[in-house]
């Protein structure tokens, strides 16, 4: 009764929340719903870092490549869309004198969203199916990714004439005929990155109740108990760890329909470091605080910086630290927390001391 009671108001909760957000374009400016949707974009990343960090215990610092890789295969398609009978302008100022191979299936936006989600989840792939499989994990495997980071980052700056360098991939004009500086279109890219933010925390959440939820909570309390009892942990380690990926790249594309550029910049370390930090505010293994820590977090990172630019670094990180000092569950999972002992049945004192004495 307990739990079915508590279900119902983290139900009733997320429902209202979610109203909330669905009628911020009668509250909010132009640039603020064009913020508020970057921000949901991040929510999903969040959420595929609370499934590998907060239920199976793999703590991943190198995500800004996957949300990169998804940014770029849709910008890509975004900018050759930009220059249909020509050489996007990079190229041209760089030398390029055809289209290189690998650019050529972009063309098309189905193919672009797919490669947005394959390409990621293959990256994740390789990366996790050799180091789980030597059983590398913890600070080693943390240390991995971020080698990643500096390599992607590293690739996509140095080679100009196929990424656009430094300044990344930008000046998109349309989109399956829509034009991106119309309000409409920015009005329907915001609900649709909402649609994909609710469905994508309905299945985080059957995900994590399912018995697949179960075996990688065992992982994340005892990988060798779970080998021991029968299970491959490296399968759904590997499994988990590309559906994360997937989701970063799912965000990225949602990111650049909305925020219209991609920069290497906007893949590295920092920012690789800021999305776990989005989970660990919100609360570890609650896919709805990943959610919450999302906005807040960025939201927070807005504000601070409009309002105190000089000083907006120091007050961000003054959050960051009383968070993790006074609230080390998060902000649901600390609600979370007093809620159940709160609505937990007291005993009579009777009752509790024959149940200590047994």
């Amino acid at each position: 009764m307990l739990l079915a009671g508590q279900s119902k108001i983290k139900l009733t909760v997320y429902t209202v929340f979610l109203i909330v957000i669905a009628l911020a374009p009668l509250f909010l400016s132009e640039f603020r719903l064009s913020l508020l949707g970057k921000f949901l974009a991040y929510a999903i990343i969040a959420m595929g870092i609370d499934l590998i960090w907060g239920y199976t215990g793999i703590l991943s610092l190198g995500h800004g490549v996957y949300f990169g890789l998804g940014a770029y295969c849709m910008a890509m398609h975004l900018k050759l869309a930009a220059t249909p009978d020509q050489l996007p302008d990079f190229m041209s100022w760089s030398g390029v004198e055809s289209l290189p191979w690998f650019w050529i299936p972009f063309h098309n936006a189905g193919a672009a969203f797919l490669l947005a989600l394959i390409v990621p989840m293959i990256v994740a792939f390789i990366l996790g199916y050799f180091t789980f499989r030597n059983r590398i994990k913890g600070a080693f495997f943390s240390i991995l990714s971020q080698a990643l980071v500096i390599i992607a980052v590293t690739l996509f700056v140095g080679q100009q004439g196929y990424t656009g360098g430094t300044n990344g991939l930008t000046n998109f004009n349309t989109f399956l005929g829509l034009n991106l500086q119309a309000q409409s279109t920015k009005l329907l890219f915001f609900y649709l990155t909402l649609a994909v933010v609710v469905a994508v925390l309905i299945l985080c959440s059957m995900l994590v109740t399912s018995r697949m939820g179960n075996i990688l909570t065992a992982i994340r309390d005892g990988e060798n108990r779970v080998r021991f009892i029968g299970y491959n942990p490296v399968a759904f380690k590997v499994f988990i760890y590309c559906v994360s990926a997937g989701l970063a790249g799912l965000a990225g594309v949602f990111f650049v329909l909305q925020e219209g550029i991609i920069s290497p910049a906007q893949m590295g370390i920092v920012p690789s470091i800021e999305m776990v930090l989005w989970v660990a505010i919100g609360g570890r293994s609650t896919i709805g605080g990943a959610v919450l820590g999302a906005l807040v977090t960025n939201a927070a990172k807005t504000t601070f910086s409009e309002a105190y630019p000089a000083w907006w670094p120091i007050m961000l990180g003054a959050m960051f630290i009383i968070v993790v000092l006074l609230l080390p569950k998060g902000i649901v999972g600390t609600i979370t927390h007093y809620t159940s002992n709160w609505k937990k049945p007291v005993l009579p004192k009777s009752i509790s001391s024959s149940q200590e004495a047994s």
